[in-house]
């Protein structure tokens, strides 16, 4: 189960970082219209712009974060912060979920859940 939970875990953080580009570098094209549900007249905005570049921003902290955690933390420390990191992801894929697009549940916030559940079993 503890690989499972680690490799849940590098998931969570790699999608997060993926995020991050996508929001802070390509978020005029098809794939962000098409990820975030948004329409080109408002993604080509430069308050858009700027917007998702700032939470393009926190994304990328959240995905450096858990591998700073995967990478340099064992035993309860590393536990304790897996589940901070990856339940903080859940929550905040529950409220875009509810507020944004409802698909963020499933493509964000089910991989922070299994990571979630995965690392309460194993470590």
């Amino acid at each position: 189960m503890m690989l499972i939970a680690l490799i849940l875990s590098w998931i969570v953080a790699f999608e997060h970082l993926f995020i991050m580009i996508l929001e802070m570098f390509f978020s005029t094209t098809s794939t962000a219209q098409n990820a975030f549900e948004l329409k080109p007249e408002f993604l080509n905005q430069k308050e858009a712009k700027s917007l998702m570049a700032n939470q393009g921003l926190y994304n990328g902290f959240i995905g450096v974060g858990l591998m700073v955690v995967l990478l340099i933390l064992s035993g309860a420390a590393l536990k304790s912060m897996l589940l901070l990191f990856t339940g903080f992801v859940f929550i905040a894929a529950v409220f875009g979920s509810l507020t944004a697009a409802k698909k963020i549940i499933l493509v964000q916030g089910l991989p922070a859940l299994l990571a979630f559940i995965a690392i309460a079993l194993a470590l």
